[in-house]
């Protein structure tokens, strides 16, 4: 859009006839066949459309003449409609015209005077001229005998054009005829000239961008971000200056680039704090727009009050039309609606995750994105690993030579508290091509971000498929339904190379090492050796038990940090989901903004190596160009917990989505949660989770229903500590919240139902774990199954599953930063819910079965009916019997921990004083051992119930905010 500017000089030959036969340029020689792909419509017809990756061709406008257009397709222009206006003093009105330009799928409206055609027909004329005369230009041309390039280029005739008495309608059909005449002429239509006159940039074509908006050279006012932290509050609101830009507007937001050399600028997201404002009043300019989303307030000036209108009802139909979902808030709160039919497959344990994400990395053609909390580049994804084609860095590795544009977050860890290394991840990984980008976030002491951490596991494609949910691609992850305790491979009779013991300082930490160091070493990384006969499942430092003994040394990642000789590993339980189409573009953004924000505010991500991230559009969403297996249709939200620190905007939709799914549940509740924290006293708790859990028990026993609660939660928290000694201040801590909100002091859920019901709570809610056994050198031992999921099923027709944890932290969005997803089944199959038949949700059903199959032991004994989830055979019968069987089986052949029967530190230093079965009589332990089904067990309600489990004050887990461990 160009409108009204200041008048232009007369032109000097306004009846100029340009020949055609000398300038038309064949398009084919023109153009780059590369820059476009052939793409199959709906209808069976096939269409050249820009591919996507064109986003990243950064190059000045003018050297990407003649490769704006898409090749073979018209430009088509028809002057609808005339605007009769007065500028400044002027008396005489002046006419407006607006054009309507068709180029295949896209559509515009540009708005120009006649004074500005005129300009136009100059510069075309000179351009005929210097390519004319000028030798080298006349190199480029290339004469062609086409009767179609006979015709002669139609002339402006300024005396008649200009003249009153010309009726309107004959000038409008003039002009319309001039310019569809230039416009089948490649010589004219790619000239740079004419490319700015149509408000047409690299950007405008590209089909999964979506619909083409208005566009055209703008003043913008520096400043307007809202950064958390330390930063000169008021600074840009004096100080700024004006910069000349190129707007572009798209259906869900808006950008501004560098003409002379194509750089993306900035990035705005339309979100549910956007609003357009015009005037002085607003921006301190006569002319002036704001543009506000949540994280800034950007300003632009203008030439005109008209040009200003002009703009900010361009961008509020485009945003209206196509945008409308982003700018108010959804169900539950959430950045994005409901989306209907949308394609979506659960993952229980890493193995089938590992493997679906892997699949997809190779499918791959234009961006990956992946944020964790945790990434290690040497994890392998296929299992056992033959050779390192599936090792994470080298696949990225592989997809970057391809082409595709790797993206990565993570977050960077406070690394006293955490020995993570997310800054070996970044190395490594860049390391590799200059197509992997990775960011850490937050910087601690410049954004105030201490405490609180980037908490999201996501991994995108294409922005076409997402991956979500509990699971990082790091070490320890993945699992299968085996949970096996060891893994020596062919080495049963030998010892795996062992690090030397953590001495309580990092020692050669990576951390500590300068940059040229750490390159060097990460170069000289050893190498996992010859894997052909490898039958391994976790390769060096993926071998662990982080109870314990935590990670070291994550930079040595093939080298054995647990005695797998001695020591069981921890089985590792999660959940995972993958979403298609249009849930997966929420995804998608979600990422972009966070991508953005801290390119924004962070100096060290400013250059133009990292580049902004643009938003596919969701009009293009359903052209699935692969679907994971196995998938089922459903209605899909994202939901998330962000605040101004993570992302530049606010929202715990995670939490509300909890609670309303929770109070509107009919029948049962079942939870996977790494943490148990809640039920609010609205000082040290404040999420309602568990509140809600009671108010929907209370609700069901006064109406005299059957209702279930199911909670299974690991035994102990994943901090490094002695369980036989009592754990560490930081086990403790947690279990003191977690106990806290299950059957201790007054909020508790238990003494809430109990004070009701009585004992009669039993009907209702069951507190569960899970546990399992095996023998390593002729050894029989126990470990528990570390629950690291993040998920809830309800009813057998709804389904949560995301990052975020049952406390405070991941719930309240000014926390942690998470990731969600609400699934809700649109198709249904047949069931049973309390002895009734029962339409059961598809998705909801398959996940609630093959999590019963695996803890009860249905999957080794098909006898036990888990198809009915209420009912007083399966709740009393089953699911009781089956855990309080294994808990005492388990008790009595390991004298394992945590116990019901340890009440105090006494309690557990007579307890562990005592052999266990398995130690005093294996062959009788073993006979014991058959009785175990699944994995289920009770959660140890009265563990150290006779204790005070909060830190000392003195100690340093003692000074650590309370809100550190809820």
């Amino acid at each position: 859009m160009s409108a009204p500017q200041a008048s232009a000089p007369s032109l000097d030959r306004t009846d100029s006839h340009l020949d055609a036969e000398a300038l038309q340029v064949d398009d084919d020689d023109e153009e780059d066949c590369e820059d476009e792909v052939d793409a199959l419509r709906g209808d069976g017809t096939v269409s050249r459309i820009k591919p996507f990756t064109q986003v990243y061709n950064e190059k000045c406008f003018k050297d990407q003449s003649g490769k704006l257009f898409i090749r073979g397709l018209p430009i088509i222009a028809r002057v609808e409609a005339t605007e009769r206006y007065t500028s400044g003093s002027k008396v005489r009105t002046s006419t407006l015209y607006a054009v309507r330009l068709t180029h295949g799928e896209f559509t515009w409206t540009v708005k120009k005077k006649y004074k500005q055609f005129q300009e136009l027909n100059r510069d075309l004329v000179r351009h005929k001229l210097i390519a004319t005369y000028l030798p080298l230009s006349r190199l480029k041309l290339r004469r062609t005998e086409t009767p179609e390039t006979a015709a002669e280029m139609p002339s402006l005739n300024s005396s008649n054009e200009d003249t009153p008495s010309r009726r309107a309608s004959s000038k409008q059909k003039h002009l319309e005829q001039y310019l569809n005449k230039i416009l089948k002429l490649s010589f004219y239509r790619n000239y740079h000239v004419m490319e700015e006159f149509l408000d047409v940039s690299p950007l405008s074509f590209i089909h999964d961008l979506g619909p083409k908006g208005v566009e055209g050279m703008i003043l913008k006012r520096s400043g307007g971000h809202r950064i958390h932290g330390l930063n000169c509050i008021g600074r840009h609101q004096v100080c700024y200056r004006w910069s000349k830009r190129w707007l572009v507007v798209k259906d869900s937001f808006l950008l501004y680039m560098k003409p002379e050399d194509g750089f993306i600028s900035f990035v705005l997201l339309f979100d549910s704090g956007f609003k357009l404002e015009v005037g002085k009043k607003a921006t301190d300019k006569k002319y002036g727009v704001k543009i506000e989303n949540f994280s800034r307030s950007l300003i632009i000036k203008c030439s005109s009050y008209r040009q200003a209108l002009w703009w900010s009802q361009e961008i509020t139909d485009m945003t209206e039309k196509c945008g409308k979902d982003f700018l108010i808030p959804q169900r539950f709160e959430s950045f994005a609606p409901i989306r209907h039919n949308t394609l979506a497959k659960w993952f229980v344990n890493g193995k089938d995750y590992f493997s679906a994400v892997a699949d997809a990395l190779e499918q791959a053609n234009e961006e990956i994105f992946i944020t964790d909390w945790w990434l290690s580049p040497e994890v392998f994804l296929k299992r056992p690993a033959k050779d390192t084609e599936w090792q994470l860095d080298l696949v990225l590795k592989r997809k970057a030579m391809q082409g595709v544009k790797v993206y990565v977050l993570l977050y960077k860890e406070v690394e006293l508290a955490l020995n993570i290394n997310s800054d070996y991840s970044k190395r490594m990984l860049m390391l590799h091509h200059p197509n992997i980008k990775v960011m850490r976030h937050p910087d601690h002491v410049s954004s105030i971000v201490l405490l609180w951490a980037h908490h999201e596991k996501m991994v995108a494609i294409d922005q076409t498929v997402a991956f979500l949910g509990g699971i990082d691609l790091a070490y320890g992850r993945w699992d299968d339904h085996h949970y096996r305790l060891t893994d020596l491979g062919e080495l049963s009779e030998t010892k795996a190379p062992l690090e030397s013991e953590h001495n309580g300082q990092l020692g050669e930490d990576i951390c500590a090492v300068r940059a040229t160091e750490l390159e060097a070493r990460i170069r000289e990384r050893a190498e996992p050796g010859d894997l052909k006969s490898n039958y391994l499942y976790w390769i060096g430092k993926d071998y662990c038990n982080f109870i314990k003994k935590d990670w070291i040394q994550v930079d040595k990642p093939y080298e054995d940090f647990v005695d797998r000789a001695t020591s069981p590993r921890m089985p590792w339980r999660d959940i995972g989901v993958a979403v298609h189409g249009k849930a997966a573009r929420d995804v998608s953004r979600h990422f972009i903004q966070r991508w953005n924000y801290i390119k924004t505010i962070k100096n060290k991500y400013k250059s133009t190596f990292y580049p902004y991230l643009l938003p596919k559009s969701h009009s293009t969403a359903d052209e699935l160009p692969f679907v994971v297996p196995r998938s089922q249709a459903a209605n899909v939200q994202i939901l998330r917990s962000v605040d101004r620190w993570s992302s530049g905007s606010c929202e715990c939709s995670i939490h509300s989505a909890y609670i309303e799914t929770i109070k509107s549940s009919q029948h049962y509740i079942y939870i996977e949660n790494q943490f148990f924290i809640s039920c609010a006293d609205d000082r040290s708790i404040l999420n309602k989770i568990g509140d809600a859990i009671v108010y929907r028990i209370l609700q069901a026993h006064r109406a005299n229903k059957k209702f279930r609660v199911y909670i299974i939660t690991p035994l102990l928290p994943g901090f490094e500590g002695d369980i036989t000694t009592g754990g560490g201040n930081s086990i403790q801590a947690i279990l003191h919240f977690t106990f806290r909100t299950m059957c201790r002091g007054d909020h508790s859920i238990l003494h809430r139902l109990h004070s009701e019901m009585g004992d009669d709570w039993r009907n209702y809610i069951s507190f569960c774990s899970v546990r399992t056994h095996g023998e390593l050198q002729n050894k029989l031992m126990t470990e528990l199954i570390y629950v690291h999921s993040k998920m809830m099923i309800v009813d057998d027709r709804k389904v949560i599953i995301g990052s975020a944890n049952i406390n405070d932290r991941s719930m309240l969005g000014k926390r942690d930063s998470e990731l969600a997803v609400i699934v809700e089944d649109t198709e249904m199959v047949p069931s049973v819910m309390d002895g009734e038949a029962y339409q059961a949700g598809k998705f909801a059903l398959s996940l609630r079965l093959e999590c019963f199959k695996v803890l009860l032991g249905a999957i080794s004994d098909p006898t036990i009916n888990i198809q009915d989830p209420i009912s007083d055979h399966f709740f009393l019968e089953v699911w009781n019997t089956i855990g309080s069987s294994n808990t005492d089986i388990y008790e009595k052949v390991f004298r394992c921990l945590p116990s019901n029967t340890v009440r105090s530190r006494k309690d557990l230093l007579e307890f562990t004083g005592q052999e266990s079965l398995a130690t005093t009589s294996p062959e009788e332990a073993r006979e014991e051992l058959k009785g175990i089904r699944g994995h289920l067990v009770f959660y140890p309600l009265m563990f150290l119930s006779d204790e005070h489990l909060l830190p000392p004050l003195n100690s340093k887990e003692g000074m650590v905010p309370v809100e550190v461990w809820v």
